[in-house]
């Protein structure tokens, strides 16, 4: 059975009534619709002829780095940059995962971010092949986007990761300094 909430006292009663007699109603505010907790995805465009106008560049190796001189690559490749952001490519499809690795380095060069993380996971091994052969779709993949025209003029030099970082799993990717 519940319990009946007890019934005020009139000392209660009175107190509560000399706290509330200058309280006066007000009008009900309206009801604000709330924002949706997707956001459409915002692309923004770099035009890569206003971001490198120097001579024409040539594909990036992982750990090369032929446009920064030698200190700065040996940081990088230490991993002593700090890493500004993360895209973990986990769980997504080549499709996805291509929109994703494009819209996050130009938002990130746009921001004037200067190191970026990019985890692409190590891969599995294939059931056909050598079991000790491990095989990565987007591990393979994302050095090649990152060479594509669109990006390669943003991007100094890529290397893989520190163990802690995810090792060769993830890649660090340097960008160029944001100009004007």
């Amino acid at each position: 059975m519940p319990k009946e909430k007890p019934k005020p006292s009139s000392e209660d009663l009175s107190f509560w009534s000399e706290l509330t007699k200058d309280v006066t109603k007000t009008e009900q505010p309206l009801l604000i619709e709330k924002v949706p907790s997707v956001l459409p995805e915002i692309r923004n465009s770099v035009n890569p002829q206003h971001v490198y106008t120097g001579n024409a560049l040539n594909a990036l190796d992982i750990g090369a780095a032929p446009d920064i001189d030698r200190k700065t690559a040996e940081r990088f490749r230490r991993g002593e940059f700090k890493i500004e952001r993360r895209l973990d490519l986990h769980g997504y499809t080549e499709d996805q995962a291509y929109e994703a690795v494009e819209n996050f380095v130009k938002n990130a060069y746009l921001q004037g971010l200067r190191c970026i993380l990019i985890v692409t996971g190590k891969g599995r091994p294939h059931p056909d092949d050598d079991p000790f052969v491990i095989r990565g779709v987007l591990k393979e993949k994302v050095p090649q986007w990152l060479n594509n025209p669109v990006l390669r003029p943003l991007i100094l030099s890529i290397s893989y990761s520190r163990p802690q970082d995810g090792g060769e799993g993830a890649l660090y990717v340097l960008l160029r300094r944001k100009r004007g």
